[in-house]
């Protein structure tokens, strides 16, 4: 959950100068732990917890720092052996693997219950920094997120500035409902002309947010080839409107599809699209589209509502779901005559092709479902 805070300027003087010292020592940390072969949390403490607590850090602000960066180094190494920085060699991969990881000035700096604590009544938190610990620091939210805080609020919060404005982001536990045996399953095909189509009949069109995509690349050009300090300043203002532009589309469409699914009783059914973005060859007028299709946020939208609300949801392999039949289950590349066109070469079935898709992956769901249910037969291990 995420609160805003309203400091006085003395106070918000403090905060930045707080973020912007911890995040320096971030970086240095991240230098040592580079220098020395990424060593384990405990040895990189040895190295680095005195110079901390010289540079003016608390006990657990120190802390933090250091287990800040021995996580970002895990996640680095994740990531590389996952693969998703490119193969061994690539010039992206090398750059990742070349230097130390930086942390930006603004960057998230985690707290715990020791150096912050929450008045809920007076919206109001008490919050260690760099001049002492400041209190009666305004917090602004929503009633509803209220009442999640004081229910669910558990563990470390994360102090972090955008354009100038602070926020502190809490982890909330909130449980999760249980879940039933789904009466069917609703099939959800994702794509770019298409944001959402459901099996249901429901389909989200997403001209108007390719439409507002295109007016901000035009005015982000015309901006930046104008070089003047207002334009700076209209670049400045108009910063990430398109990202939170698509995050209320996707929340409100993930809504959507999981009211329907709790309504009727039903499960849904998501293409797993990991990768998608290093599989598919592109032109490049076509690379823009692709590489702004929040895809992943909308899945991910849906798999939390879906978890609160108790809704079964399962990631089905999308391969050729555009090419198959959802009457007769017949594959042919000729089936898709248009984006929006499907015509069955085996019976003869006229679709809309998003439809016709959705109803596949409804199928491919329940098909999983189905045999994680009935499955019983331990896993082995072959023979060598």
């Amino acid at each position: 959950m995420r609160v805003k805070l309203v400091p006085t300027p003395v106070q918000a003087a403090a905060l930045k100068h707080t973020l912007r010292t911890a995040n320096e020592a971030a970086c240095w940390v991240s230098e040592v732990a580079f220098a020395r072969g990424v060593p384990r949390e405990y040895e990189l403490r040895r190295h680095t917890y005195a110079e901390l607590r010289e540079r003016g850090l608390g006990a657990q602000a120190a802390q933090h720092v250091i287990k800040k960066v021995r996580d970002a180094y895990t996640s680095l190494h994740a990531n590389l052996r996952a693969g998703n920085l490119g193969k061994k060699g690539s010039k992206r991969r090398i750059r990742a693997e070349s230097k130390p990881i930086a942390f930006r000035p603004q960057a998230a700096h985690p707290y715990d219950d020791r150096c912050l604590s929450w008045q809920y009544d007076a919206q109001i938190v008490s919050i260690w920094t760099m001049a002492g610990r400041l209190k009666g620091v305004r917090f602004a939210c929503s009633p509803n997120a209220l009442k999640q805080l004081i229910a669910h609020r558990k563990g470390e919060s994360d102090l972090v500035e955008r354009d100038g404005v602070f926020y502190l982001a809490a982890t909330c536990e909130v449980p999760e409902a249980e879940t039933g045996e789904p009466a069917g399953f609703i099939g959800v095909d994702l794509g770019i002309v298409n944001i959402a189509t459901t099996s249901t009949g429901h389909r989200a069109a997403g001209r108007n947010l390719n439409r507002y995509r295109k007016r901000q690349v035009a005015l982000r050009a015309k901006l930046q080839k104008k070089g003047t300090k207002s334009a700076k300043r209209l670049l400045r203002k108009h910063r990430r409107t398109e990202s939170r532009r698509a995050k209320d589309i996707n929340h409100r469409i993930s809504k959507t599809i999981v009211t329907e699914a709790e309504r009727t009783g039903r499960g849904i059914s998501l293409e797993d699209l990991t990768g998608i973005r290093e599989r598919v060859r592109l032109r490049k007028p076509q690379r823009v589209a692709l590489h702004s299709w929040a895809f992943a946020q909308l899945a991910d939208f849906i798999v939390y509502k879906a978890r609160q609300a108790g809704v079964a949801v399962v990631l089905v392999d999308p391969a050729y779901s555009s090419r198959e039949c959802a009457e007769c289950g017949h594959v042919d590349r000729l089936n898709r005559i248009s984006q929006a066109l499907f015509i069955c070469r085996g019976c003869g079935v006229v679709a809309h092709a998003d439809r016709n898709a959705s109803r596949v992956l409804a199928r491919r769901g329940q098909d999983a479902w189905d045999a994680g249910r009935t499955s019983h037969v331990p896993a082995t291990s072959p023979r060598s």
